[in-house]
């Protein structure tokens, strides 16, 4: 299986599918979408013209927010995530981005513990699930 990672300005049809897939009806979320959208990078991780993982990052202060890293259940547990988050993290470091924040949901932290990604602050909730603030400085 060969991956492939491409980004879009503008949130396309497939990463919105994916995000109501894992986020709305596995996890039921119901407030996935935003204004963010409207202005985030979009990432889409492709298997031949099946896309089957998205995320997003954008710019917020002097730091760079990923999110909303989602993998379709059947693609889980090969490194999909973990590569989605390299990538965002090299094109976020190509347009001079020195800090990468995520708020990840406290069952993920492990998940980008692994990658470099330092907790701080409190846990808090977003419709009930429990989140944490984790960062990291890249070069």
């Amino acid at each position: 299986m060969s991956i492939e990672y491409r980004e879009y300005d503008a949130l396309p049809k497939m990463a919105r599918a994916i995000r109501e897939k894992v986020f709305v009806e596995e996890q039921g979320f119901q407030e996935e979408f935003d204004t963010v959208d409207e202005f985030a990078t979009h990432i889409l991780a492709f298997d031949g013209e099946d896309a089957i993982a998205t995320g997003r990052f954008f710019k917020q202060d002097n730091y760079y927010l990923i999110g909303r890293i989602a993998v379709l259940k059947n693609y889980r547990g090969q490194n999909i995530g973990r590569d989605m988050i390299r990538f965002a993290e090299k094109s976020i470091k190509g347009i001079g981005g020195k800090e990468i924040r995520i708020h990840a949901q406290a069952s993920a932290q492990g998940f980008y513990a692994k990658l470099g990604y330092e907790p701080f602050g409190e846990y808090d909730y977003v419709e009930s699930c429990k989140h944490i603030w984790m960062k990291k400085v890249i070069f």
